[in-house]
């Protein structure tokens, strides 16, 4: 199967998109519910390395442990269990998380308001989700600045209006002229009204977690949420080897109604782990590994996704430091480790430290979100957007990485090889010495054998100086986005729908006073 043959489960039938290369090139292309991918993951450790590393792992987990504060259920949750607990320290002897974790599916499907977006988690299947986390936006008309609503629906609409991207994500930027208690309403809200992909919900306290959901069961049924997934919660390690209560109780809310939790260390070489890649991988793993178990302890079977994200820092300035070789590798080992204990991986991304959409932001971007494609990744968050060390969403580097990800559909197809494919027909039209241009073969196959980016220009430079005005991809984006925005129209949405998810939102805005902090 190569990625264009990504199906929609059968539970929801409609027809889906086929991705078809343009006509002309003002005509949009189409995209595909997610990439099943044909090509292997790339396994740079053989048994004995990774070997190792499990046993590092499990050596953390026993001798030094990890510490669950502000959250006396996780406690009793692990007493019941069998682990060693002392205060708020807790010890696991080896193999019992990987036991527990035996009741996680492998894969999941997340559902979408439009069934012909529905997305499967694991295996072979690869989603690309933007950026999350920034409190910054930037564009090249208004510099940067904090973000807002109006930005976090702009990304929103850009989101959806990509065929390269497969979920509208969860925390596109922060909207910072919202109530902080409050906001989570408008966010989730805003993915629902603006996007009609699968989406994220907020993890800041356990009653956001659990409004998210409810506005999620508002969409769906609550019959329908209790038995399928249909929002997924990002939760972070504080590493090193402490679960804070803020975490562990969203992580609880997701799990309790059988929804995905995202289980994710942040390690910055050097700071919150060792400054060696392998030490960081080891600690990254143990500290996974336990939040992934306690989803399953709050609800046997609720899906869990493995997840990891390796970082290093300059060791001159303490600066943290994104899209560098080692945490890049590092993913490969991360990806081998996930696929040992059958969970899906969200792995890696487009990270960048730069503080534009240029030259540096495309090299460090390019160094880790191939490696989010090699380790095996099924969820790549953080696929478009992001610079400044995930401090700003860039509007110009969202629409270059959409396009990027565009490139990555060709590239996860592989190279097939069947009759159409090896052309010996055409050979056998063109003979030596000819050219292909007009043979039979290539007219049959020009609108699709090249991957057609919408923002390089591949013109010759005289027509590039003369007609183009000698424009840069960013200037490009630039407009693209606006463009974009233009065109763009909002999804269909029942209006009773509507009507009680705006109702519910402004209840809960009602019962309690705005906070800032």
């Amino acid at each position: 199967m190569d990625v264009a043959e990504a199906e929609v489960p059968a539970t929801n039938a409609p027809p889906r998109r086929e991705r078809g290369k343009r006509r002309d090139p003002s005509a949009k292309p189409t995209g595909v519910p997610y990439i099943v991918r044909n090509i292997p993951p790339y396994d740079i450790l053989g048994e004995e390395g990774l070997v190792r590393v499990e046993k590092t792992a499990e050596r953390i987990l026993a001798e030094i442990g990890i510490e669950f504060r502000d959250d006396p259920e996780v406690i009793s949750h692990w007493k019941r269990a069998g682990a060693k607990v002392d205060g708020l320290l807790v010890k696991f002897e080896p193999g019992m998380l990987q036991e527990i974790l035996s009741s996680a599916p492998s894969t999941f499907t997340q559902y979408a308001r439009n069934p012909a977006n529905n997305i499967e988690i694991g295996g072979k299947n690869v989603v690309f989700a933007p950026a999350y986390g920034s409190p910054f936006v930037s564009d090249l008309d208004k510099g940067r600045r904090y973000g807002t609503i109006e930005d976090f629906q702009n990304l929103i609409k850009l989101a959806q209006s990509s065929p390269w991207l497969h979920h509208s994500g969860g925390t596109i930027c922060e909207p910072v002229d919202l109530p902080v208690n409050k906001r989570h309403l408008d966010m989730v809200y805003s993915h629902i009204k603006y996007s009609d992909r699968c989406f994220m919900g907020s993890v800041t306290a356990e009653n956001r977690a659990e409004e998210s959901i409810d506005l999620a069961r508002i969409l769906f049924g609550r019959d329908f949420v209790d038995k399928n997934c249909v929002i997924l919660g990002n939760v972070n390690v504080n590493s090193p080897l402490v679960w804070d209560g803020t975490m562990t109780k969203s992580l609880r809310a997701y799990a309790r109604a059988n929804q995905a939790a995202v289980i994710v260390p942040f390690i910055l070489g050097g700071a919150m782990g060792p400054v060696t890649n392998a030490g960081a991988i080891a600690q990254s793993y143990a500290e996974t590994l336990a939040g992934c178990a306690l989803t399953q302890l709050e609800r046997k079977g609720a899906p869990v996704i493995f997840g990891n994200f390796l970082s290093s820092m300059s060791l001159r300035s303490g600066s943290p430091t994104f899209g560098t070789p080692e945490p890049a590798i590092g993913s490969m080992v991360i990806g081998q480790l996930a696929r040992r204990l059958k969970l899906p991986l969200r792995c890696a991304g487009n990270f960048s430290n730069s503080k534009l959409p240029d030259a540096q932001a495309m090299q460090e971007g390019v160094m880790s979100m191939l490696s989010a494609v090699h380790c095996g990744a099924n969820f790549i968050l953080h696929s478009a957007g992001f610079i400044d060390g995930l401090l700003t969403m860039s509007y110009e580097k969202f629409v270059m990485d959409t396009d990027f990800c565009g490139a990555l559909h060709s590239y996860f197809k592989g190279v097939p090889f069947d009759d159409n494919a090896l052309a010996m027909d055409a050979f056998q039209e063109v003979g030596p010495g000819s050219h292909f241009l007009g043979s039979q073969h290539t007219l049959r196959n020009y609108q699709t054998a090249f991957w057609d980016s919408e923002l390089s220009d591949n013109e010759p430079f005289e027509k590039w100086s003369d007609e183009g005005g000698s424009t840069d991809m960013a200037t490009r984006a630039n407009r693209k986005w606006k463009k974009v925005l233009g065109e763009y129209e909002a999804p269909p949405l029942d209006v009773a729908v509507d009507e009680e998810l705006r109702d519910y939102i402004d209840r809960k805005k009602t019962a309690a006073a705005d906070a800032w902090h």
